[in-house]
């Protein structure tokens, strides 16, 4: 495998400066298109593919993911806040948006100004949206209706109006001026569970049946998510939310699954995290590293130092993971503090690392990779925090190898 040139070649090339600090998160735009394309076919044949680019689309940076994919033919994006959906309009997306969990209803028409969708998901909440709806429409504040995603409870225990009053909720969203019915929707517990995701598919399937019986049709439904999509548990009906997939990294719940090992092998992971040396020095016998130090040399040892840490999302936990230089895995020592990171490279092949010798903590070089759930077992979580985690201070690269995207990093961005 070819080596990528080095960063500052690679951004000088893009007409960009070189970063502020030597850590970054490079974000492979080729690989968001071709995880895309693959949940689409999953999805299958005329189903509206909506991308969660929520908590900064999984770390990756929510505004360029977003603009990305939007250029690959996305149907629309799902975040969890206003705010979110406010920065994807601000940063130029036009496609169409969902917001997951509830909005004060003082907002309703500042999301209608900006064709954002809303999810409503407690009856108290619906009212008061539906009020405060019909009061800016009365008040001329109203230019467009409000789309509102009724978001239905089938079994997760966390969200959503019961079964018995959908048709009730249904119909008061319509018999308000200013206000549509957009969807309605419900979330998987244990998409890799078959029998789990079929009771929440058979309860989500009386919930429309009882709309369709109060006459209310033609609305969208969307059920499915990754897991689903992945595991084929649960209709893919008129739209799809697909999130962590589209970034390449099986959800949790179906990680280890052997039925859908395939599938998994077909998507792309789109990040990896990057960093050049601040330091690299040679240490006697006995000297101590770090904090504590819970480290200390038993030879003569090369360190280098890393400038990232639990700041930036790499956890403290993660003291001891193996990381990459020159396609060779090799130890953290010492604590993880909150701004760097220390790497015992005595035993690397070669002329001595330098700080011109690109490491990756996670991600692939050569032949080798530091696997994203390699992490999370390490720090005892999921694959979801991993990523999520990685702070903003992180710069983030996008790059596309075909060459039809573009190099950006927060600084900037040019077209190649």
């Amino acid at each position: 495998m070819t080596a990528d040139p080095p960063i500052a070649r690679r951004l000088a090339d893009a007409g960009l400066p070189m970063l502020p600090r030597t850590a970054w998160l490079r974000v492979d735009g080729d690989a968001l298109v071709a995880n895309l394309a693959v949940l689409r076919t999953l999805a299958g044949p005329g189903v509206a593919v909506h991308v969660v680019v929520k908590a900064d689309a999984y770390g990756h940076g929510a505004v360029p993911v977003a603009r990305i994919l939007e250029g690959a033919g996305a149907d629309g994006f799902c975040v969890a806040s206003l705010d979110e959906a406010l920065e994807l309009r601000a940063g130029g997306v036009r496609a169409s948006l969902v917001v997951l969990y509830a909005v004060p209803a003082e907002h309703a028409a500042e999301a209608a100004r900006l064709d954002i969708d809303l999810t409503v998901a407690d009856d108290v909440l619906l009212r008061r949206t539906l009020e405060a709806i019909a009061d800016a429409r009365a008040a001329g504040a109203l230019r467009r209706r409000v789309g509102l995603h009724l978001q239905v409870e089938t079994g997760l225990g966390r969200d959503g109006v019961g079964i018995a009053a959908v048709a009730q909720a249904a119909r008061a969203i319509r018999a308000t001026p200013g206000a549509r019915l957009a969807g309605v929707w419900s979330h998987l517990a244990a998409p890799a569970d078959a029998a789990s995701a079929r009771r929440q598919a058979d309860a989500f399937a009386e919930t429309t049946g009882r709309l369709a019986a109060a006459r209310i049709t033609r609305t969208r439904r969307h059920l499915a998510a990754s897991g689903a999509v992945l595991a084929a548990s649960a209709p893919s009906h008129e739209a799809v939310r697909v999130g962590i997939a589209a970034f390449g990294i099986a959800p949790d719940a179906v990680v280890g699954d052997p039925r859908i090992r395939g599938r998994l092998a077909l998507l792309r992971p789109a990040a990896s995290l990057h960093a050049l040396p601040v330091r690299v020095a040679d240490l006697p016998p006995g000297h101590g590293v770090g904090y504590g130090p819970s480290f200390v040399t038993v030879r003569e040892s090369r360190i280098a130092t890393l400038p990232l840490g639990y700041a930036d999302g790499w956890r403290r936990a993660f003291e001891g993971a193996p990381v990459l230089v020159r396609g060779r895995l090799v130890p953290t020592v010492g604590r993880v503090s909150m701004d760097s990171v220390t790497v015992d490279v005595t035993e690397v092949p070669g002329p001595p690392v330098t700080v011109d010798d690109e490491f990756v903590l996670l991600g692939r070089q050569g032949s080798a990779e530091v696997g994203i759930e390699d992490l999370a077992r390490r720090g005892d979580t999921i694959a979801y925090e991993v990523i999520a985690a990685l702070g903003r201070r992180l710069s983030r690269v996008y790059d596309s190898i075909s060459g039809t995207g573009t190099i950006r990093t927060l600084m900037g961005e040019v077209r190649r």
